[in-house]
């Protein structure tokens, strides 16, 4: 009788600065397959959920990147960078201390339902067959087409002292990123992302994601048939 091909999906917790493929080394080596993939890239500055598919689930990939993601975070207003992110130096752009809260949502409000915008130039998108990053590191500007994404929700959860908490619910291809640009221009005070984690995937939730560490050492204790190197 032949034995039922291997395949399994693992819930992650991406655990800051690490980027979402040392995840999928890890997994990789703690399973001994070479067939294991994400289901949508996480910057290292960002954690949370991260969904790892190994064996024959790797088809399924595809399938986890097109559901709708949810993030939580903090804008910071004021000042803006390359990156849109902590990546590279913050550039002071304008004093943000007269900016209210009635502004900001108001400024939400057009960022939110469907919507263009322009990828930040540090990201994985591929123009001409080059990733765009790899332009931006040489000081190579890149023309970056708007793309029309979906943001259901976009909820402020504080504002204070020039912050801006939020959550929001948005299509496959969204960048936070961006938002954190847009949203600065349209304050006229600049802003950037302070801190991401992404909470939600379709259906699956962080809450049942696992930690690095202990997936590892899970797998790791598993009966020595079910980390064939064959499969």
């Amino acid at each position: 009788m032949q034995q039922e091909a291997y395949g399994e999906v693992f819930l992650i917790n991406k655990p800051l600065e690490w980027t979402s493929f040392d995840v999928v080394k890890k997994v990789r080596n703690a399973l001994r397959i070479k067939k294991v993939g994400h289901a949508g890239t996480l910057d290292p500055l960002a954690t949370g959920l991260l969904i790892v598919c190994a064996g024959k689930m790797t088809k399924q990939i595809d399938g986890f990147m097109g559901q709708e993601k949810e993030y939580t975070g903090t804008f910071v207003l004021g000042a803006t960078t390359e990156s849109f992110d902590l990546e590279k130096p913050i550039i002071p752009v304008a004093d943000p201390s007269s900016i209210t809260l009635e502004q900001v949502q108001a400024a939400v409000l057009q960022l939110t339902g469907t919507i263009l915008q322009i990828p930040p130039m540090h990201s994985a998108i591929k123009v001409d067959g080059k990733r765009v990053y790899a332009s931006a590191r040489l000081g190579i500007e890149v023309q970056m087409n708007p793309r029309q994404v979906e943001v259901r929700e976009f909820e402020i959860c504080r504002f204070e002292n020039g912050e801006v908490d939020f959550r929001i619910s948005c299509s496959e291809g969204t960048y936070i990123r961006s938002l954190a640009r847009d949203l600065g221009v349209s304050l006229g005070v600049g802003a950037y992302l302070k801190a991401l984690c992404r909470t939600r995937i379709g259906t699956y939730s962080l809450k049942n994601a696992k930690e690095v560490a202990d997936l590892v050492e899970e797998i790791k204790s598993r009966p020595n048939e079910n980390l064939s190197p064959t499969r």
